[in-house]
């Protein structure tokens, strides 16, 4: 029974070490927020900078909050542009943005042609209309604090070879257990993806919060070799930026710039969304984000094979136990302080009941985005 008992305790252990090594990419990547601020900055210029994209498809009740945080930007009017792309909405989105047209920024609306739609041929189409040579792309039920584009403004002063930055992003919404439950996991995917990006070894962004360089986005072909895939508009070409121009990834960890997105409203909802995400997994080419999503599914699998092992042979109790709490205190470690900086940190008390669901969730979302079909927007995607 030892040697059953220590097996059961090796991807735990594993997993451990890892959420060490990303620990102190988290804190570097804060040390490295709090260094930038210590540092006097001068940027007198006035030019554009920022073109802000935002694909948009049957959004015209969340538009007028995301336009009116867009209008309260510290960051001086002249600096930014948006542009919105409508991928074929069938509500009124077009003409709430044709009606804010005057807006205290430039404003303006692009419209896919006919044959294209998703994402991806909106970001694209917005690109080509766009005049700044950095490109920040935020989701149009997002909202967005004031400090939001300043804050990118102030890493690109200190990075002058950074070619793209992944934001924050924190799930919002009534404070319910299935809320907070999905908050906490979401929480842990952004902590993952920005300590491994101050680690440089990139993993993972969120579409809802990046930028880019324009220039780089042309340099490694932006989404050309991936157009057909419906999802990873923002890991896919984190991985060719990071491939062509080592280094260069950031993540801008600035409480500042934390974009925020309700979270899904029900469980299918939520399903549908994390299918989409999953569905782009086995097209990954970076081994970091391979070896990353193996050891994470490995090590919850191993808890949930635990305890069925317990069952069948209580001597193996002890072992089970311990695999628990070797993982259970590795992710309360790594969380503490992400959480904390997302203004959060009440979220712990859910690691004991996520991690009882997380196997089965895991390995059902796996399946079914391995599969590669879902619903997104009214549409059916395969």
């Amino acid at each position: 029974m030892m040697g059953v008992g220590v097996a059961l305790l090796v991807l735990p252990t594993l997993y451990a070490a890892l959420m060490l090594w990303l620990r102190g990419g988290w804190d570097a990547a804060l040390n490295e927020e709090l260094g930038r601020r210590n540092e006097k900055l001068s940027d007198n210029n006035s030019s554009l900078i920022f073109s802000v994209l935002i694909a948009a498809r049957n959004e015209a009740e969340s538009l007028p909050q995301l336009l009116r945080d867009l209008a309260a930007q510290t960051l001086p009017a002249g600096r930014f542009e948006v542009l919105i792309a409508d991928d074929h909405s069938t509500d009124a989105t077009a003409a709430l943005v044709a009606a804010a047209s005057a807006a205290t920024f430039p404003l303006r609306l692009v419209s896919l042609a006919a044959p294209e739609t998703g994402k991806k041929a909106a970001l694209q189409a917005a690109l080509q209309a766009a005049r700044a040579p950095w490109l920040v792309c935020t989701d149009a039920d997002c909202r967005l604090g004031p400090g939001w584009l300043a804050a990118y403004a102030a890493l690109i002063a200190q990075r002058q070879d950074a070619n793209f930055i992944s934001g924050p992003v924190l799930l919002t919404g009534p404070d319910t257990v299935f809320n907070n439950l999905m908050g906490l996991e979401f929480a842990g995917l952004v902590g993952v993806g920005a300590a491994c990006l101050a680690r440089r070894q990139p993993t993972m962004c969120n579409g809802a919060n990046l930028a880019y360089r324009r220039a780089t986005f042309e340099a490694v072909g932006g989404f050309a070799d991936n157009a057909h895939l419906a999802s990873g508009d923002d890991e896919f070409l984190l991985h060719k930026i990071h491939a062509a121009f080592p280094g260069t990834a950031h993540f801008l960890a600035d409480a500042a710039a934390i974009a925020r997105t309700a979270a899904p409203a029900t469980l299918r909802a939520l399903l549908r969304q994390r299918v989409r995400w999953a569905s782009k997994w086995r097209h990954y080419q970076s081994p970091a984000s391979r070896r990353l999503a193996l050891l994470v599914l490995g090590a919850n699998v191993a808890l949930a094979a635990g305890v069925g092992a317990g069952l069948a042979w209580p001597a193996l109790w002890p072992w089970v136990l311990a695999a628990w709490a070797i993982k259970l205190g590795a992710d309360a470690w790594f969380l503490s302080p992400v959480l904390r900086f997302l203004g959060r940190r009440r979220w712990l008390w859910g690691l004991l009941p996520l991690q009882v669901l997380y196997a089965p969730y895991a390995l059902a979302v796996g399946l079914a985005g391995w599969r590669g079909s879902y619903q997104w927007k009214g549409r059916a995607v395969k």
